[in-house]
């Protein structure tokens, strides 16, 4: 999970590789790309969305407009609206008489039309139709499809809530970090396979339909919006996200973390840009380790002394042993940007047991890039089980006492 084995830096020709490759593969291209949605574009195919009548009609690699997207918003909002209830059970007017035999009752079942008569009324069905919106031809970004996606879920406010905890805390945050937050949580975006990195697209990249569709499919599989547990595990954990006040060093630190936000996994990716760190064409992500070499050892920061130079290694196993046992800090005492790593058997794991590392918040948060990307986690579960341990790169630098 995110970890790496060594480091390659892009040469000047493998960039212009890179920039030529991008150019072939992007949206609305000719350029062949592997059909990987086709399950989820069979499914929106299914429902009658996003305007195609079949799969062979669809056009995965085309861009997402700003219709399409309004469009599809509006229809999955139509067809995961809670059913209305059943209708009450037919009554029958009755009139009750006395038979021959004393003490007996019974229920005259005839009903007299001319005081009962019942009218069934059937309600005319209605299509509604998305409304058009300006600049309907126009392409939407990555980013911009997860926020109308999460806002069309009702999850607006619980966007705002993760926007008001950072910014409570002190951070700085990007405009899509809360909605980001939420389409991380959940699985809104899908992880391809390291031989098809060069897929992975970046929150300011151009939509494609087939990313468009596989979100959709993932929105459908939650049934009655106000029923899912997944809408409802969002707003829990958007009511339960606070962070402490942070210093002005955890400021800066959790303010480049935040930042890259959205940003896709990219196996070996140190970087915003185009690279190939192991052979594989991307526009730019980051593994595990990337993500934490980003933060400390590739940012500049203003007085920052030797902070670059505290993480030397490039790998999680590395990073994990550069600090000896008496350093390591656990569970209890972490703050926020100290770098946490994980381990099969949690605290009593060895170094070469530590796979996976991410920088930590505070109060049970984490980001990281793992499956989901870059993304906020809580330290809980499966992550709290195989945590292992934590350094200070703050304080390790002399920045903190």
């Amino acid at each position: 999970m995110g970890k790496v084995v060594g480091l390659r830096f892009v040469t000047f020709a493998t960039a212009v590789a890179v920039a030529a490759f991008i150019v072939a593969v992007a949206p609305g291209s000719s350029g062949r790309v592997p059909d990987w949605a086709a399950p989820q574009i069979a499914t929106v195919v299914s429902h009658g969305l996003m305007g195609a009548s079949s799969t062979h009609t669809f056009r995965p690699n085309a861009v997402l407009t700003r219709q399409t997207l309004s469009d599809l918003a509006f229809e999955l909002q139509q067809q995961l609206a809670s059913p209305p209830p059943p209708p009450p059970p037919p009554t029958t007017t009755g009139e009750t008489t006395t038979s021959d035999d004393p003490g007996t009752t019974t229920v005259d079942t005839t009903t007299d039309t001319t005081t009962t008569t019942t009218t069934t009324t059937t309600t005319p069905t209605t299509t509604a139709t998305p409304p058009p919106v300006q600049n309907g031809s126009s392409p939407v970004t990555m980013a911009g499809l997860d926020t109308k996606l999460v806002n069309s879920l009702g999850l607006l406010h619980a966007a705002k809530e993760f926007n008001q905890g950072a910014r409570a805390a002190g951070a700085g945050i990007p405009t899509r970090f809360g909605t980001e937050a939420v389409a991380r949580l959940l699985g809104l975006r899908i992880n391809h396979p390291t031989s098809q990195d060069f897929l992975e697209l970046r929150p300011q990249d151009t939509a494609t339909r087939a990313e468009t569709a596989y979100s959709a499919a993932q929105i459908l599989g939650f049934g009655w919006l106000d029923d899912s547990w997944q809408i409802a595990w969002a707003k829990s954990a958007a009511d339960s996200f606070t962070l402490p006040q942070l210093n002005v060093w955890q400021r800066r630190i959790l303010t480049v973390a935040f930042s890259k936000i959205g940003m896709p996994y990219i196996w070996g990716g140190t970087s915003d840009g185009p690279e190939a760190p192991f052979g594989v064409l991307s526009r730019g992500g980051y593994d595990c380790s990337g993500f934490v070499w980003r933060v400390y050892k590739l940012q500049s920061y203003p007085g920052e002394g030797r902070l670059a130079s505290t993480i030397e290694g490039r790998t999680t196993y590395t990073m994990s042993v550069e600090v000896p046992p008496s350093e390591r800090i656990p569970f209890a005492k972490l703050q926020p940007a100290d770098v946490i790593f994980f381990g099969a058997r949690g605290p009593r794991s060895t170094g070469a047991e530590i796979d996976h590392t991410a920088i930590y918040i505070g109060n049970g948060w984490f980001i990281q890039s793992s499956d989901e990307g870059v993304a906020l986690a809580q330290l809980s579960g499966w992550y709290k089980r195989e945590f292992a341990w934590g350094r200070r790169p703050l304080k390790e630098a002399g920045l903190e006492p």
